[in-house]
C-alpha cells in the first residue's frame, strides 16, 4: 500500500458541489440560483433590516431621548463601592482589578462622590470628581492623581 493509494471509505465523504461548469453537472445555467430576481444576482444581496421596499420596523418607531456609547477601557466608581474595602488601605486600579470590582480590561479610572466615606483611603486614580476629591481629605485620606 503506498500513500497515494489512501482514501476515504465509500460515503464516507460528499462531492463538493460544482456550480456553473455546463448542463452535465446539472448546476449549469442558472447555477442552482433560479430564474431572475434579487437573489439571482452577484453581491451582497440585502442589508440586515431590509423588508423589500417598505418602511423597515426600526424607521417606524419613535425615536426618545439618547443613549451613550459607553467607552471600552474607562471605568467608573463611585465611593461607596470603595467603603467595602475597609481592611485595605491604599486602594489602586490593580487592586479593583483582583477584587474584581472592576473589568481587567479597564486602563482610566474615575473615582466620583456619590456615597459616604468614613475609613481614610489613600487612592490612586487617574481622575477624581470635586465631591469625591472632599468627601476623601474630609476623612483625612489622599487623592493621587495617575497619569
Amino acid at each position: 500500500m503506498k500513500i497515494q493509494d489512501l482514501r476515504p471509505a465509500i460515503g464516507a465523504r460528499k462531492r463538493r458541489k460544482i456550480i456553473g461548469r455546463g448542463p452535465g453537472s446539472g448546476h449549469g445555467k442558472t447555477s442552482t440560483r433560479g430564474h431572475k430576481g434579487q437573489m439571482s444576482r452577484t453581491g451582497k444581496g440585502t442589508t440586515p433590516g431590509f423588508e423589500g421596499g417598505q418602511m423597515p420596523l426600526i424607521r417606524k418607531m419613535p425615536k426618545r431621548g439618547f443613549n451613550t456609547v459607553p467607552q471600552k477601557g474607562k471605568a467608573i466608581i463611585n465611593l461607596d463601592r470603595l467603603a467595602g474595602l475597609k481592611k485595605e488601605s491604599s486602594i489602586t486600579l490593580d487592586l479593583l482589578k483582583k477584587k474584581g470590582i472592576i473589568k481587567k480590561r479597564v486602563n482610566f479610572l474615575k473615582v466620583i462622590g456619590n456615597g459616604d466615606v468614613k475609613i481614610p483611603f489613600n487612592i490612586s486614580a487617574h481622575a477624581f470628581s470635586k465631591t469625591a476629591i472632599e468627601k476623601i481629605k474630609n476623612v483625612g485620606g489622599k487623592c493621587e492623581v495617575l497619569k
